[in-house]
């Protein structure tokens, strides 16, 4: 027989195994997403550099590819894990993310340098309060990637999208890979 101490102390156990179970696979479908963003991200920063002309195009192709991979992986974590990460509301909520930024960007009449910087430090604003919910490895990410944001901005020059391919892009697939460890 166990006594009620020791009860007590057996389901925090259990409770704390349960969160640190959680918040892995958290993580990892994190990890996974922000590998594909960042792969998508690098694509888009290295079409605007080279061809600006289809900028417009490449950034809407990264959007839905973006999106699809997204619903894709989510499934698929939910299936292998049988935890609900992904489903309509998220959906949803992708959807009305994106309509947010695309108003935001409209009613502010940004250029493409302008907008070159937004889209990331929109996107890492919602890493930064992520953080408060699920660790603080994505508000360190998110302020990091805010910050050298906003270094190339005010100091780089044309070279700002391949400074972005590297910050954003590359900084998303590092993190990813640094979160599969966490």
């Amino acid at each position: 027989m166990i006594d009620r101490l020791e009860a007590a102390r057996a389901l925090d156990d259990i409770e704390n195994i349960t969160r640190r179970v959680r918040q892995s696979q958290i993580y990892r479908l994190s990890s996974l997403l922000m590998i594909l963003w960042g792969a998508l991200v690098v694509l888009g920063n290295l079409v605007t550099y080279l061809t600006p002309i289809y900028a417009d195009k490449a950034w809407l192709s990264v959007y839905v590819l973006g999106i699809a991979g997204s619903v894709v992986l989510g499934a698929t974590e939910k299936a292998r894990w049988g935890m609900g990460s992904f489903d309509v509301r998220s959906l949803l909520a992708f959807v009305m993310f994106f309509a947010f930024g695309f108003f935001v960007e409209r009613i502010g009449h940004f250029g493409p340098r302008e907008m070159g910087a937004f889209w990331p430090i929109y996107f890492m604003l919602f890493y930064c309060l992520a953080g408060l919910w699920f660790g603080i490895a994505f508000t360190i990410f998110g302020l990091s990637v805010i910050a050298l944001t906003l270094i190339g901005y005010v100091f780089i020059g044309a070279a700002f999208p391949l400074w972005m391919a590297v910050v954003n892009g590359v900084g998303l697939i590092l993190g990813g890979l640094w979160m599969r460890r966490s």
